[in-house]
This record gives C-alpha cells, sequence and structure tokens, in this order.
C-alpha cells in the first residue's frame, strides 16, 4: 500500500502497528523541549516527527515497510495535493443550530429530528446548495473507516493551500463531525488495519476527483485557505526586547543569542494561525533555559523576555504561553550553552 500510494505522488509515512497514529519518534526526539525544527531525523531516513518525514523514496520506503510490515501507512494530504472530507459518525449530544454549519443559520422551522452525525450535517449543507453530497459521490475514492466514518478523496487545484480543520469545537470548521484533512495533516491510507478495523474502500474509484467547485467555496467560505498575503513580521516589543537586555547585563552575547529567537515569536503576531507558534517559543525557551543554566541570564528575566513577546504575539493565551514557557526552560535548562554553542 505505501507502494501504491507513493506511485501516485502521495508522500508516505508510517503508522504504529494497529494504530492510526505515526509511528513513535527516536529516543532524542522524545525529549521534552525538542521539536521538529531543525531535527535531522528524516533526513538520515528516520520516520520521527510524522508526516513531516512523509517521502516518495522507494528505497526509504522499502527500508520502513521492508523491515517493519505491521506497520500502517498515513499520507501526508498538503505535498501530495488531497483534499479529504472526514466525515464522522460518533454517538454525541446534538449541538447548538449555529454549530452544525458554521456561518449558516437554520431556522427553528426546519425539523432537525434525526440529525446524529456528520453524514447528516454533510448531507444538509449539500441540500441547502443543490447538490450531492461528497458521502455520495461515487466519482471519487471513498473509504469507510472502523468507526463508520467515511473519508472521501479530493485533488486540490494547483495553487491551493487548503488548510486542515479539527471540527466544530473550535477555529474553522465545514461542518458537525465533518473535518478536513489537507496541508498541515496526514490521513491514513486505504488498506490500512488497525485495532478497530480495516481502512476498507468504497466502490469501484480508487482515484481522487478533482475537488468540486461548490465544496472549494464552502472551504474558503469557512477559513480553510490562508491569508492571501502574509504581513510582514513586527518587531520584537520594546519590554522584550529591554528585559532581553537587562538579563544579558545590557546589549551583550546573551541578549543576542535570544533576540533573534523573540523576534520569530513576535512576528507571530502578523498571522493569526499557521506561523508556528508554540515551535517557536518552545524553541526561544529552550535557548533562554540554556542561557540560564549557563549563568548568562537569570531565570526571571529570561521569563520575563519570553512572557513578553509571547503576549504579544497571542494577547490573552496566557495559560497556553506559559505552559510552553515553562516546558522549554526546564528543558534547556538541562543542556547548559556557552556563548559560544553547547557545553
Amino acid at each position: 500500500m505505501a507502494r501504491w500510494c507513493a506511485s501516485r505522488g502521495w508522500p508516505v509515512h508510517p503508522l504504529a502497528p494497529g494504530r492510526k497514529t505515526p509511528a513513535g519518534n527516536c529516543a532524542p526526539c522524545r525529549e521534552s523541549g525538542h521539536t521538529y525544527v531543525g531535527c535531522g531525523c528524516p533526513a538520515a531516513g528516520r520516520w520521527c516527527h510524522g508526516f513531516r518525514a512523509a517521502t516518495l523514496d522507494v528505497t526509504r520506503i522499502e527500508q520502513w515497510w521492508g523491515a517493519n510490515p505491521g506497520l500502517g501507512v498515513g499520507v501526508a494530504c498538503g505535498p501530495a495535493g488531497l483534499v479529504i472530507i472526514d466525515i464522522d459518525a460518533h454517538e454525541r449530544c446534538l449541538p447548538e443550530r449555529d454549530r452544525l454549519l458554521p456561518g449558516i443559520g437554520i431556522p427553528d422551522a426546519v425539523d432537525l429530528t434525526g440529525l446524529a452525525n456528520g453524514f447528516h450535517t454533510l448531507g444538509l449543507l449539500a441540500a441547502l446548495r443543490g447538490v450531492t453530497s461528497p458521502a455520495d459521490d461515487d466519482t471519487t475514492l471513498r473509504v469507510r473507516t472502523p468507526s463508520g466514518g467515511l473519508h472521501v478523496w479530493y485533488r486540490a487545484h494547483p495553487g491551493h493551500q487548503w488548510q486542515c480543520s479539527t471540527g466544530s469545537g473550535g477555529g474553522r470548521a465545514l461542518a458537525w463531525q465533518t473535518d478536513v484533512r489537507a496541508c498541515g495533516g496526514y490521513i491514513v491510507a486505504p488498506g490500512t488495519s488497525t485495532e478497530a478495523g480495516t481502512y476498507e474502500p468504497v466502490g469501484a474509484v480508487r482515484e481522487p476527483a478533482p475537488l468540486p467547485g461548490w465544496l472549494a467555496r464552502e472551504l474558503e467560505r469557512t477559513g480553510h485557505l490562508p491569508p492571501a498575503r502574509m504581513p510582514a513580521p513586527r518587531p520584537v516589543p520594546p519590554r522584550a526586547r529591554q528585559a532581553v537586555i537587562a538579563a544579558g547585563g545590557g546589549r551583550g552575547a546573551a541578549g543576542r543569542a535570544l533576540a533573534g529567537l523573540l523576534t520569530e515569536v513576535a512576528g507571530c503576531a502578523a498571522v493569526p494561525e499557521g506561523a508556528a507558534f508554540s515551535e517557536k517559543l518552545n524553541r526561544a525557551a529552550y535557548t533562554a533555559g540554556g542561557l540560564v543554566a549557563a549563568g548568562h541570564l537569570s531565570a526571571d528575566e529570561a521569563e520575563r523576555a519570553l512572557a513578553e513577546a509571547a503576549e504579544y504575539a497571542r494577547p490573552g493565551q496566557e495559560r497556553r504561553y506559559r505552559a510552553v514557557i515553562r516546558s522549554g526552560l526546564g528543558a534547556g535548562r538541562l543542556r547548559p550553552l556557552s556563548l559560544g554553542g553547547r557545553t
């Protein structure tokens, strides 16, 4: 299956045997504070960091699955140019009407009796638009999931970088119990078996059809495209910059070592989503922790500088960024940094 997917130009990566989650990282990649940014494992032929290690390299594919035939197969949707409509059929309480189809009001006069899952909400959306529901689209690859859901595979039009969604609980969403797998995510390949069952193709079609125009318009309406223009990153806020300077004893080497990373964190203010904010903040905190451990910065000043930049980039999300800062600082303090490199 991995070779079959790769032959269609879909980069693949291993899934843990019997599961739908990526195979585990190597020991160094599991260390606290480590991220995929700058990691050399994928280039070295290791499958660390999930879909970011996905490849079309036949030799590597043979190496991975030849030695580990029990691995499942994941497909990195973005590099593969795929948009997958992930329809769930979970037993959950029906949400409020305004959460069934985000951005579309459903009048009280509409009887919702019997509506219980993503098949129904996606069918309702299709009915409102006067088109066939993707669940019933027999012109494209459809894959039944072990939980009773359905993955409907489409090809993205060139130049469109559709973004993932994770349901209607927050952020972008197409419909209740209907997710979108695209850039920044992966999908389980048909034929992969887990402890819950096998991902089985439905019908005779085995190739994704082009994304229907009406569905592309719905995805655009619900925020599944990145901003058309990316504003230039903002500079490090003055308070954060002053904290770094004070912590480093003026415009010293320690301050300079951290200032560039803080600039990247603060620059996320210009990009509400998809800016890798947590990864950048974690990298800055990890570096700060190493400088603190080596005696080049005080812990209080380092934490204050990190928090200033994080609050500037993501105001009002203190609980989120404080957790990242604590984790990164803790990991970094285990590895003291000299001003010329790691000690």
